[in-house]
């Protein structure tokens, strides 16, 4: 990977794993020709919550990065979508997947970064849980959750289909598009059918022929989650491994 024109030079690493969150970053580094380090973390074996990582990112989540700020001293994020805004404030000089800070574009940027942030990621991260992990299955959650992110699905295809455009903010893949791109792909996991949203499947399809995209989606590992949606059997044994994983954890999180 070439590094681009910059201030300073990237001393990044990336500490993820292979989820929706995670490989927007490794998206966001591959579509700026950013030089990183990778560092997986296995959150099935609680690496997440190792001392050590907990002084990265306290919450104890992925992703999170670190790099040699301005300053010479080391800098860490957390939170994805600062994670992403760090990335292009400091790296897309040339604008690559950005707009000018200031300028209209880059509001309407933000707008859909916090989108995604506060409503497609939570909202459809609880219909995963819900109807792929949850010990029991609960109708009421089941339906609350996959219905909102269908709504939240809505918001983005009629927007895409009004505006004309190849991507939510004009025709440029921003971090927004990045941002959304490992949500909408597994769709099928939270029992939302992509086919009832057109123009939003030819976004999907348009993001995954970028070669950024292709290549940071199998950060740390292979991104398999379309074939996995054509596979019955690998989807119930990955979502009962998951459960497990899961129960397992909120059980211990509950006795601290």
């Amino acid at each position: 990977m070439a590094a681009v024109s910059s201030p300073k030079t990237p001393d990044i690493t990336l500490y993820t794993g292979q989820t929706p969150n995670g490989i927007k970053i490794s998206i966001t580094l591959e579509e700026l020709g950013i030089p990183y380090k990778t560092h997986a973390i296995d959150i099935t074996k609680d690496t997440q919550k190792e001392p050590w990582f907990l002084e990265i990112n306290p919450n104890g989540r992925i992703p999170a990065l670190t790099d040699t700020f301005t300053d010479g001293r080391t800098i860490r994020l957390f939170e994805s979508g600062s994670i992403m805004q760090y990335l292009v404030e400091q790296y897309d000089t040339e604008h690559k997947i950005s707009y000018p800070k200031g300028s209209r574009e880059s509001y309407e940027v933000n707008n859909w970064l916090f989108f995604l942030n506060a409503g497609v990621g939570p909202m459809q991260g609880q219909a995963n849980h819900f109807f792929r992990y949850a010990p029991e299955k609960v109708p009421y959650g089941i339906s609350r959750y996959q219905n909102e992110t269908r709504r939240l699905y809505r918001v983005l295809d009629k927007h895409l289909q009004d505006a004309g455009t190849e991507y939510l903010v004009g025709n440029k893949c921003t971090v927004a598009d990045i941002a959304h791109w490992g949500w909408i792909t597994a769709a099928g996991w939270s029992g939302v059918d992509i086919d009832e949203f057109p123009v939003l499947k030819g976004w999907d399809e348009r993001m995954l022929g970028r070669p950024g995209v292709e290549k940071g989606r199998h950060v740390p590992s292979p991104h398999r989650i379309k074939e996995m949606l054509k596979d019955k059997e690998a989807m119930d044994r990955t979502a009962r491994q998951a459960s497990e994983w899961i129960v397992k954890g909120q059980k211990e999180d509950a006795q601290k």
